[in-house]
């Protein structure tokens, strides 16, 4: 089986109050991307990788792909105005030789090997899988803030994360049929689900946490310490 690995490395890095992309603000010292790209070179099916970034950071990509010391090839897209877009670049550049295509956000550096392993597998048997986590707080419906309109039963709901992890011919169709039906979405899960597609679930954890705010960057902080050899 041979899996291609789409880095989505594109974002802006305003939210986290910085003025360069989030993807090479530092964390525990490296540039988040590093973390990731550390992770990566521990998954075995990978054969190649397609990282999407903003347009004039592909020589910094580039450096840390080689510091990692990355045992596959690296390709380099530039990102587009949404990550859907992003993820259709990159998509683009795969090999036609991949079976697989798994697409991971670079915001989240604590996503583990055998997480990517334990997605690729389920992907494998059933089309489509995704690293998510059943939803622990008490939900809300707010249709005209600050009133409350109703309460979601959480009984069934998953907070969906990264690796989401596809056949390539699958996910393909579903981004060709999103620019077709001028579909947006917020995961390459929904496209696939919106034509069909099955799409599993596998049970993750809250530590791969997703890096959008001062204070995600804060917690990521603390949780790098303690992964760090002392």
């Amino acid at each position: 089986m041979r899996v291609s690995v789409i880095l989505v490395a594109a974002g802006s890095g305003q939210r986290l109050g910085f003025n360069h992309p989030k993807a090479f603000v530092k964390l525990a010292g490296e540039p988040i991307l590093h973390h990731c790209l550390r992770v990566l070179a521990g998954v075995e099916a990978i054969v190649e990788l397609v990282i999407a970034v903003p347009a004039g950071m592909e020589s910094a990509a580039r450096t840390e792909v080689r510091r990692t010391d990355i045992a596959v090839p690296a390709k380099l897209v530039p990102g587009g105005a949404e990550r859907q877009d992003s993820v259709r670049a990159a998509l683009a550049m795969t090999s036609a030789e991949s079976d697989i295509v798994a697409v991971h956000d670079a915001a989240r550096p604590f996503a583990s090997a055998a997480l990517f392993n334990r997605c690729i597998e389920a992907a494998s048997r059933a089309g489509g899988a995704i690293a998510a986590i059943p939803v622990a707080d008490t939900l809300k419906r707010v249709d005209n803030p600050p009133a409350i309109n109703g309460t979601v039963a959480r009984t069934g709901l998953w907070q969906a994360q990264t690796p989401q992890v596809f056949r390539r011919d699958l996910l393909i169709e579903a981004h060709r049929r999103a620019v077709q039906d001028s579909i947006a979405a917020t995961d390459d899960a929904d496209l696939v689900e919106r034509h069909g597609g099955r799409v599993e679930i596998v049970e993750a954890s809250a530590m791969n946490l997703k890096i959008t705010t001062p204070a995600d960057l804060e917690i990521a902080e603390a949780l790098a310490a303690r992964r760090m050899p002392s």
